[in-house]
């Protein structure tokens, strides 16, 4: 690939990679039947085993024990009825800890004639504390008193917060799903040994089927036109813990809610099984929900924020964000990282500026406050934009990443809102939650339109196809990202797009200007 760039040679002229037309724009879903997605466990013994961080010193184990129910009458499983144990220890077979957690089953139940409910196993999550940093442990979950506890399995702890220690590896992951594809990005995530994983939303597709299963559809919409309400089919949650066990038993990761965690059920109930299957360090930021949270891996500080619930300067979430943002000491953590699901930057027709609200709302106070790096998901393809602030290129503006190519089953985005006659109508992407303020583009060669004529200034790579991302910092100011295609994952040494991103702390940090 010849010398690495750095952001610090940019902006760079826009690139375009064409999609490759002997690719396949998708795949479809893997069977439940599939080895990779089936349960391989009896009675109450764990399934289905997670890790996710809670703090520099501490773990969050999660599993799942028992049988989930599908049927018009289902019946919650008693989650009293299965301990939550955890025994850890720094030497094989030598368990020094032993943590108990709290153990809860939902349930998604559907009041219309011919759909089936849903009820799930007991998930259970317990934190285990006094952990040392960059130290690796074994460990067992279950209940010992039946007795089912777990296999052995292994992690390691990450760095404690420092300007000089970092993660070795972070692997970014968006809208993954259960395809071919997903298989192909989850094996060669794992290839490239990460050290911890951010899944940035739209994980399992669940909601593109129908409550009696059979096949998905790329298009629920289209496939489904008379079904009364967005339909969720729940075993496929089950067969996606199991499909991610072998990676995420061994390395956290943070998850944060995509549209289609939304789930809707009866009495107005969303995000049911997102909010109840993961652990993260909501109370430990302070936030106190699922929805938003932050974490320290290292000097990293990373925010993950939601974009499907208030952001607006009135909300929990912005008085939250606020406070967190304040609270960072950037001579401990000198990086600071965000995610969400959709993007702000996106050149392509689909999402295109779905979520200019969010932007608008929280843009300021992200660049005041010197964010680094922003990775999205949401679109179905790979781009990386220039630094930028409010649509214009800026030196101290964050490098905005979409990754949303994890591989599901709704295809890859092929068509740019730049292509002749591709610009989508204002009234087109509409968020599933939020509200919509339409912008005409205030500078550059689009200013006083709607869509660009031609690649934005502001997208410096983009691509159309499936992969996953690695991030590796390096030092308190340079950080390599890494971007992984599908296709390559049996070639050797080769990386679809790669720069080192620079931080420029002493001309950058607090630069923005913020009425609170």
């Amino acid at each position: 690939m010849g010398a690495v760039p750095t952001t610090l040679e940019g902006p760079f002229q826009p690139k375009t990679r064409r999609f490759d037309s002997s690719l396949q724009r998708g795949s479809k879903d893997l069977p439940l039947n599939d080895p990779r997605l089936r349960r391989n466990v009896t009675g109450d013994f764990p399934e289905q085993i997670s890790l996710a961080l809670s703090s520099p010193t501490s773990m969050w184990v999660s599993w799942v024990t028992g049988d989930a129910q599908m049927g018009t009458n289902v019946t919650e499983l008693d989650p009293s009825s299965v301990g939550s144990e955890v025994w850890c220890g720094k030497q094989s077979g030598d368990y020094t800890v032993k943590n108990n957690g709290v153990s809860m089953v939902y349930s998604q139940l559907y009041p219309f004639e011919g759909l089936l409910n849903y009820t799930s196993g007991i998930i259970h999550h317990v934190k285990i504390e006094g952990l040392e940093p960059r130290t690796r442990y074994y460990y067992k979950c279950g209940d010992s008193s039946i007795p089912a506890m777990s296999e052995e399995h292994t992690f390691e702890t990450l760095p404690v917060p420092g300007p000089d220690a970092y993660p070795r590896r972070i692997a970014v992951i968006g809208d993954l799903g259960l395809t071919h594809n997903s298989t192909t990005t989850v094996d060669h995530a794992t290839l490239n040994d990460p050290s911890l994983v951010l899944m940035i939303g739209d994980m399992t597709y669940a909601d593109q089927y129908r409550t009696t299963g059979g096949e998905a559809a790329s298009c629920y919409s289209c496939a489904f036109p008379d079904s009364p309400m967005r339909e969720s089919y729940q075993p496929r949650w089950d067969g996606w813990g199991r499909f991610m066990e072998p990676l995420i038993s061994k390395v956290p990761m943070m998850v944060i809610q995509g549209n289609h965690e939304i789930e809707p059920q009866a009495a107005g109930v969303n995000f049911k099984s997102y909010l109840t299957r993961f652990a993260v360090p909501s109370e430990e930021s302070g936030s106190k929900t699922n929805f938003y949270y932050s974490f320290d891996a290292g000097g990293i500080h990373v925010i993950m924020l939601g974009a499907y619930v208030n952001y607006t300067r009135m909300s929990a979430q912005y008085t939250w964000l606020v406070k967190d943002l304040a609270k960072v000491n950037r001579n401990v953590t000198p990086w600071l990282v965000a995610t969400w699901h959709p993007p702000w930057y996106n050149s392509y027709s689909s999402h295109y500026q779905e979520f200019e609200c969010m932007r608008q709302e929280l843009e300021a106070l992200l660049y005041h406050y010197g964010i680094d790096i922003v990775f999205s998901g949401h679109v179905h393809a790979y781009e990386r934009m220039n630094r930028v602030y409010d649509y214009k290129l800026n030196p101290c503006g964050p490098v905005y990443i979409t990754v949303g190519d994890g591989g599901n089953i709704e295809k890859v985005d092929v068509v740019h809102a730049d292509d002749p006659g591709k610009c989508p109508k204002p009234g087109k992407n509409v968020p599933e939650i939020g509200p919509v303020c339409r912008l005409n583009i205030s500078s550059g060669p689009a200013k006083g339109n709607f869509c660009w004529d031609r690649q934005p200034e502001w997208s410096a790579f983009r691509e159309s196809s499936f992969g996953h991302g690695i991030l590796e910092v390096l030092n308190s100011t340079h950080a390599l990202w890494t971007w992984h295609r599908n296709q390559d994952v049996f070639k050797d040494d080769v990386r679809s797009d790669q720069i080192y991103i620079v931080r420029q702390p002493d001309l950058c940090i607090l630069t923005g200007h913020i009425i609170y």
